[in-house]
């Protein structure tokens, strides 16, 4: 998987995430946290590993039933962030 999808991924995450009216401030918090450290790991001459994997895999689990898309956008992007060894 290449950055720029990766990028994709992201913005598609953000636009379902603003989307949703519904998501708690905690977890729109917690996901916004994750996915500004995964953007500055992709900055070019980044060398930061994303460590929030576990995060991700949470907040998936915890949006399954009443948000089950954004579950999805998150399992792809961990499966991507995987995949670039990130």
């Amino acid at each position: 998987m290449t950055q720029e999808s990766l990028r994709e991924l992201l913005a598609r995450v953000h636009e379902r995430l603003s989307a949703s009216g519904s998501v708690d401030r905690e977890a729109r918090a917690l996901l916004g946290t994750v996915m500004r450290d995964i953007e500055r790991a992709l900055a070019p001459g980044a060398h930061t590993a994303v460590a929030h994997v576990p995060r991700l895999e949470s907040l998936a689990v915890q949006f399954e039933a009443g948000h089950p898309g954004l579950a999805e956008l998150l399992r792809q992007l961990i499966d991507a962030l995987g995949k670039a060894g990130i």
